[in-house]
């Protein structure tokens, strides 16, 4: 593994034992076994170093919602819509530090020009997977209004059941109640 490397993994190991606020540079540093310049050499920053492991993060969280539709291979969208959610509810208490961490990045984006265009890249790639996800379609088939239709829809409906999580984990709804919500909100 490349120093930068060992970086990002001495910053996600930090992340899931210490969260984002109390992490430090010297931490990371301790945990990738690099010198803690290196922070600054291949990041910039100490933050740049843990937004970037976060958005890693979450991508690869992001895998297992894929993963478990290309297992199950489920026939209609609603399926589909069930096995995302059911997935989403099973795995957020494995993925909280995680999900505290990357509600702190959306914050420190703000400030950060070069994070900010780089978390809109992965929303914008997260919102034609959830689409392609819900349509059981490869992602080059989703087209850009079906990205910003759908994928946001239910990258909304996820990023708000995280965030529901994350203040009250025991307020989410059974995955039965969010499809009924779902289909109380478009009737047939």
């Amino acid at each position: 593994m490349s120093q930068r490397e060992d970086l990002l993994v001495g910053a996600r190991k930090c992340l899931a034992e210490k969260g984002y606020a109390k992490t430090t540079a010297r931490d990371i540093a301790a945990a990738s076994g690099a010198h803690l310049a290196s922070i600054g050499y291949h990041f910039g920053s100490k933050d740049r170093l843990m937004n970037t492991a976060v958005i890693e993060a979450t991508g690869e969280w992001g895998d297992v919602f894929a993963e478990a539709v290309a297992r199950a291979r489920p026939e209609t969208a609603r399926d589909r819509a069930r096995l995302l959610l059911t997935t989403l509810f099973e795995t957020l208490p494995q993925h909280r530090d995680l999900m505290v961490s990357s509600v702190q990045v959306f914050g420190q984006a703000q400030f950060d020009e070069d994070m900010r265009a780089h978390l809109a890249d992965g929303i914008a790639e997260a919102r034609r997977e959830f689409g392609a996800l819900i349509l059981g379609v490869p992602v080059a088939e989703v087209d850009p209004g079906t990205a910003a239709g759908l994928g946001s829809m239910v990258y909304n409906l996820v990023t708000g059941y995280v965030l529901q999580y994350l203040v009250d984990p025991d307020s989410l709804p059974t995955v039965d109640q969010a499809m009924d919500g779902l289909r109380a909100l478009l009737p047939e």
